[in-house]
């Protein structure tokens, strides 16, 4: 079913469910959900039974019914006969018409992230795609979810609306059902409003965050986004958030977010900062892509992979945002705003795969790429949200610098939601550009074909000239000559992660994996290497000292020249008042006062 016309969680829904699931943890220490489905009034021989391969906001195919175990079935307290057709697909046979069907299995919940399932005896949580089997021929049935927590004192904070019975909770469909995360555990429960529309903020775990300064910043993050779009399109809305060790994610819902960030990153600014991006990114979501979507994704498919050139727009533009957001909304400053995209154009132009791989390319193999790197990635593919934002980037920029800042990239964005995101109609590749071009009033052709479907330079100068802005490529002081190599320290060895193609590593056929030793008989360590280089110049040759498989190995090298390692934003000598203006008009802050 589509979500376009599914019924809002927030909304009442009058029919009586005919599915009704019933989740249990009683022994959370042991990570086994315990799930039981019943479907009242089934009519047909067989009833299929599929869990989804994926879930919507993450593009890989994560095999959720590896999880599944102890399945069974039963109508009238006796067994029915069940087998499976494929990995996601069990079939019972109800051959007698039973008026009420039991479906009972576990589910092994032992994975924190933002797209899992999760249990332990501190919490519990779940996605419905990882955990919820679809009806096909039901999908568009209301269904009851009841959950059984193990403690008196859990509670549960989902973002579907409540039934009369306790703890259960009610979905307009399995579409709706699968955008629905649960938190269930003491987590803490912050309740505030925006613009007249309730939030909450749900913790799990332990950290050094302030909620009570938190939550300020997060309503001026919703209060700048809404401006953009002219409102925000629910009653409620929920950020879950979970503290763990080393987590970094998040994933977008209609009416919710699920986020994981380390426990203890929140005192020092950067990282603080950094977790207000993931907000602004995830929050964006609720327009672009879970209502401003690809036609692609417009009508789930669950058992398969769903292709879309798009996902630059979808993740790289809200990339742009969430950097952009927190500047208007004051959480950092202009320094900070610039330091941040300086930084992903230092690792776009220093990533190999930008000059082979095409960002629409890059969106349309997500599902077999992004998520899945290996020892060649940084040399033959780009991430759709770096190059995505960046695009964003430029694109902002040539709006504005054509219309004197009087419109831009929001314009592009408030078009789209008029245009497709409020009626869930899915755009296509050339409607989208059809709206750029419409907002920038010319003709993109070149532009998506050198930037989005070929591999072209991106040419930031260009579109920074006219704000008093450019490109500085920098190289610390005596840089180290070229060797090609990644390396960090991992189990007590210095190992090679990346060996950038063309490069006089590769050339000398040094490898991914291999374990660095030494260089010209003197053993160095990861941290060390480009000191090391330091010592040597342009051309000269060198013996690199590896063990590959657990076998020594030595390779003459000619190192190459140093290359940037640096890129930075950076004024124009002498801007123009003109060139001033426009960046006042687009930033609000004088140019100077944003780099002193």
């Amino acid at each position: 079913m589509t979500e376009a016309t599914a019924v809002r969680p927030d909304s009442k829904i009058s029919a009586t469910p005919q599915i009704l699931y019933r989740v249990a943890m009683p022994q959370p220490e042991s990570h086994l959900f315990e799930v039981s489905l019943n479907l009242t009034g089934w009519k047909s021989p067989v009833l299929d039974l599929k869990l989804p391969v994926w879930t919507p906001g993450s593009y890989l195919v994560r095999e959720y019914a590896k999880h599944i175990q102890n399945f069974t079935a039963t109508a009238r307290e006796k067994p029915l006969l069940w087998h499976k057709l494929s990995k996601n697909h069990w079939r019972v046979t109800t051959t007698d018409l039973e008026e009420t069907i039991t479906i009972k299995y576990r589910v092994f919940a032992h994975e924190l992230s933002v797209r899992t399932n999760h249990l332990d005896t501190t919490h519990a949580y779940f996605n419905g795609a990882a955990l919820f089997f679809r009806v096909p021929e039901w999908e568009k049935q209301a269904i009851s979810v009841t959950i059984v927590p193990p403690k008196p004192k859990w509670r549960v904070t989902t973002p579907l609306p409540t039934l009369d019975a306790p703890n259960t909770f009610i979905a307009a469909n399995y579409d709706t059902l699968v955008d629905s995360p649960f938190e269930i555990g003491c987590h803490e429960l912050h309740h505030f409003e925006v613009l007249g529309k309730s939030h909450e903020l749900a913790i799990w775990g332990k950290g050094n965050i302030d909620a009570v300064k938190m939550i300020p910043d997060i309503q001026k993050i919703v209060q700048v986004e809404a401006e953009i779009f002219d409102g925000l399109p629910y009653e409620t809305y929920i950020f879950l958030l979970h503290l763990s060790s080393q987590g970094n994610g998040g994933l977008e819902h209609k009416y919710s977010c699920s986020l994981n960030y380390p426990r203890l990153g929140f005192r020092a600014k950067e990282k603080y900062d950094h977790f207000m991006q993931l907000v602004a990114h995830e929050f964006f979501h609720l327009w672009n892509v879970k209502r401003i979507r690809p036609k692609a994704l417009e009508v789930f498919d669950y058992d398969r992979e769903n292709y879309t050139p798009s996902l630059w727009f979808c993740e790289g533009t809200t990339s742009y945002y969430d950097i952009i957001i927190p500047l208007r909304a004051g959480i950092y400053d202009a320094k900070s705003f610039f330091n941040n995209l300086s930084k992903d154009i230092t690792r776009l132009q220093t990533t190999p795969g930008r000059l082979i791989q095409p960002l629409s390319e890059s969106s349309w193999d997500a599902w077999i790429k992004l998520y899945r790197p290996d020892p060649n990635s940084g040399n033959s593919q780009i991430s759709y949200y770096l190059k995505g934002e960046l695009v964003s980037f430029i694109l902002d920029l040539l709006i504005r610098d054509r219309h004197n800042n009087t419109r831009s990239l929001d314009d592009v964005m408030r078009q789209m939601w008029q245009q497709f995101g409020k009626s869930e109609v899915g755009f296509t590749p050339e409607q989208l550009q059809q709206v750029i071009e419409s907002i920038a009033e010319i003709e993109l052709t070149d532009f998506f074909d050198q930037y989005i479907d070929d591999v072209e330079e991106l040419p930031f100068n260009r579109y920074l000239e006219p704000f008093g802005l450019q490109i500085s490529a920098d190289m610390e002081d005596n840089a180290a000559p070229y060797l090609g190599i990644k390396a960090q320290a991992e189990n007590g060895k210095e190992v090679i992660k990346f060996v950038e193609a063309d490069t006089p590593a590769a050339i000398a056929g040094i490898n991914a994996g291999d374990e660095l030793l030494a260089i010209d008989g003197i053993r160095v360590q990861a941290t060390h290497l480009s000191d090391r280089l330091k010592d040597y110049q342009l051309y000269d040759k060198i013996q690199v000292s590896v063990f590959h498989q657990d076998e020594l190995r030595t390779y003459d090298v000619t190192l190459a020249e140093p290359r940037p390692n640096k890129y930075q934003i950076v004024p124009v000598d002498h801007p123009s008042a003109t060139q001033q203006q426009n960046f006042q008009a687009w930033l609000a802050v004088p140019l100077e006062a944003a780099f002193d």
